[in-house]
């Protein structure tokens, strides 16, 4: 059955794609490729990947699932300079990505998936901090709820990254990479074979730039050991570590509207002592033990630590001549720019361990492939919060200088250990009547505690409560290159959606205490052409979230909350990827969506308004030529239409189309790139205080041993 996912890119060790050997029975990403594979020779011109473990946890057919799965290989992603998660995933249909200091600031199909729905190897990436992409392989993206295997989550989807890791087939790769505002950057990749049973890889990644924005800077250093065994008798065992240290000049400007007209896009006004830096530390173990052909056992266990910490101006408020605001408030520096301060220390810990059991067998003619998994997550968060009202400077809009030092902040805002403790309990099978008929059913239950320690007002309160979230899909495949199906699933968020207690000045605590809910519906088509040469996808979905909350007086009745109404986003997916013919390949995607208030008993004339920095409509299209042996061409456009900044629908941000290109040599052992951002210079605007990158070249070059 040779049927893939339209959107899915080559799933790769280092350079080479691969074939997993009888082993894959154990595994999913974020283990079988951990496991010891067999080397193939691939057309790594074809961005596909036949299976996929992020919406199953083990490793299914893409055609065998009933969900939409988007895949970015970035090793592809890469010869443009992209490294920052929210920029990669901003051109898959149906994602929408804003800058944001602290976090990534991306939607799924209208909902967020910043704060708990992006992963590393399967496991929740929680945490404020910036997700580094220096060791990341591929990036996969599930559309709609995910619960049934992950638990608590927003519901637009999920993102998993897949980290380089030790294996028995990638090669030794050097790297160096140098482009324009004096970027630079390279990487060691080393692995080596000890013995038949031991693989080693070490990555260390470099990278350091600067901004087209004045002042704006950052850099970046990544360490990941790995260790691999693999008894060949059925054990399995990885174990890799990951540290990976951010430093940033923060640019955290006011939204285009509230400035003069006139000013610059290269124009950032950032304090010369801001900074942010994110320190991220990673330990994983995965286990695997294989008893026979059919079934498998797999243990997961990670540690992960994310810190941030900060210091800088926020929030420009622009005063014009007449002394008013953008927001016709009065203002006493006429012409001026006054900002905020905030610093901030933050500690966020995970403690993630996983038991799966996967196995295949048949009731009379029904074959089964089951998995039973259960899990227990601590996770710990210690925010350290200072605020003040406005920083007393105030500057030139135009020419920005700044003339004093930050002082020390006087107190404290925020001061709270904030615990939260889930356990799950899931069950999946896929179930095959025929050849032709299957239907993937799960169910998961989950227990959760949360605790909330102010340690300012010496004040504490905790809440718990449980969940079930079911999926299911039914799937028809009347050839074997045509796969239809339609699904049902369900998400939950705890906390009414918030994800944490908020402590008050007395013994009464603002929460939510029931969970918030996402349901969606989806049917589609997967679809190979021209002998498994090309591959198509349309689907279509609605998707629901409900059960959001609302204070009706949050002045005088602070403890009150109401169901306010639900949001619902409905749309079309399109995409085809593959290879044309003997020297084209295409890699594309279109999306349109609805993505809408739905009820609204909070403010009733907001219904039928569109969800914040949402686009309506989406998409991206590559092409690959190959003219001669061993030399490639490749022009890119990316589009993302008009959405509006604010949820009243009052300021709409312009939408935008933008050309990259590139040009490569490739050998077995060489390749070189270069490539071009933004080829044509088009100016717009990627969130509402961030424009985007103006024309950028980036030349790398890597020689594999």
């Amino acid at each position: 059955m040779k049927l893939v996912n339209q959107l899915v890119l080559p799933c790769i060790l280092g350079s080479s794609a691969f074939i997993v050997n009888a082993q894959e029975k154990v595994n999913g990403d974020n283990d079988i490729e951990t496991m010891k594979v067999v080397a193939t020779i691939k057309d790594n011109n074809d961005q596909r990947i036949k299976k996929s473990s992020t919406a199953t946890k083990t490793s299914f057919d893409i055609k065998d699932i009933p969900q939409t799965i988007n895949s970015v290989n970035l090793e592809q992603e890469k010869i443009y300079g992209q490294n920052d998660l929210s920029v990669i995933v901003n051109k898959l249909p149906g994602v929408d990505a804003t800058y944001d200091m602290r976090d990534e600031g991306i939607k799924i199909r209208g909902f967020s998936a910043s704060s708990g729905d992006i992963y590393r190897d399967g496991v929740r990436a929680s945490g404020q901090v910036r997700q580094s992409t220096a060791n990341i392989e591929r990036i996969e993206v599930l559309k709609g709820p995910a619960s049934v295997l992950y638990g608590r989550g927003s519901g637009g989807g999920i993102i998993n990254m897949i980290s380089k890791q030790a294996n028995f087939d990638s090669p030794t790769t050097l790297s160096i990479r140098g482009g324009s505002w004096d970027k630079y950057g390279g990487m060691v990749d080393i692995n080596h074979v000890l013995h038949d049973k031991l693989a080693v890889r070490m990555t260390i990644d470099h990278q350091s730039d600067k901004s087209f924005r004045k002042g704006i800077k950052q850099r970046d250093t990544m360490i990941s050991p790995s260790l691999l065994y693999d008894n060949l008798e059925g054990f399995n065992w990885l174990v890799q570590y990951t540290n990976d240290k951010l430093w940033r000049k923060p640019d955290r400007a006011p939204a285009y509207y509230d400035l003069p007209k006139g000013v610059s896009i290269k124009t950032a006004y950032a304090h010369p002592d801001d900074y942010v830096k994110d320190n991220f530390n990673s330990l994983r173990s995965v286990m695997g033990y294989q008893f026979n052909h059919n079934w498998s056992i797999k243990l997961t266990n990670m540690y992960r630590k994310a810190d941030q910490n900060f210091d800088h101006l926020y929030a420009g408020t622009y005063c014009d001549l007449n002394g008013k605001t953008s927001r016709n408030a009065s203002c006493n520096y006429q012409g001026k720019l006054k900002f905020r301060r905030a610093w901030q220390e933050t500690s966020n810990k995970t403690y993630s361990n996983t038991l799966d059991l996967a196995g295949k067998f048949a009731t009379a003619s029904i074959a089964h492939d089951m998995l039973i998994g259960i899990e227990y997550n601590i996770e710990k968060r210690q925010p350290r919060l200072a605020l003040t009202s406005e920083y007393p400077e105030a500057i030139d809009p135009f020419h920005p200088h700044w003339n004093s030092k930050k002082p020390r902040y006087n107190k404290l805002n925020t001061k709270t250990n904030h615990k939260a403790t889930s356990k799950g309990l899931y069950w999946q099978d896929l179930i095959s009547f025929t050849e032709q008929w299957k239907l993937l059913a799960g169910l998961r239950y989950d227990k959760y505690e949360f605790a909330s320690d102010n340690k300012l007002n010496h004040q504490s309160r905790s809440y718990e409560g449980h969940s079930l979230s079911p999926r299911i899909g039914l799937i028809w495949q009347p050839i074997e290159s045509q796969s239809f199906y339609a699904s049902y699933s369900k998400n939950f968020a705890p906390y009414g959606g918030r994800g944490m207690i908020t402590i008050a000045t007395d013994s009464k605590t603002v929460y939510d205490d029931k969970p918030q809910y996402s349901r969606q519906y989806e049917v589609g088509i997967k679809s190979d052409w021209f002998n498994d040469k090309l591959s198509s996808q349309i689907a279509l979905y609605d998707l629901e979230l409900y059960n959001d909350r609302y204070q009706p007086d949050a002045v005088n009745d602070p403890y009150n909350w109401q169901v306010r109404g639900s949001d619902r986003s409905q749309g079309i997916e399109l995409s085809a990827i593959g290879q044309l013919s003997k020297n084209w390949y295409i890699n594309s995607g279109v999306g349109y969506q609805q993505a809408k208030v739905h009820k609204d008993k909070k403010s009733p004339d907001n219904k039928d308004k569109y969800l914040s920095n949402t686009a309506k409509h989406s998409g991206y299209l590559g092409v690959r030529y190959l003219p001669y042996e061993n030399w490639f061409t490749e022009i890119e456009f990316n589009y993302k239409g008009s959405m509006y900044n604010d949820d009243k629908n009052l300021v709409k941000r312009s939408g935008y189309g933008i050309w990259n290109a590139a040009v490569g040599y490739q050998t077995r052992s060489v390749d070189i790139t270069l490539a071009v951002t933004n080829l044509l210079g088009k100016e717009y605007w990627r969130s509402s205080s961030m424009p985007g990158t103006p024309r950028a070249f980036l030349l790398t070059a890597s020689y594999k041993l």
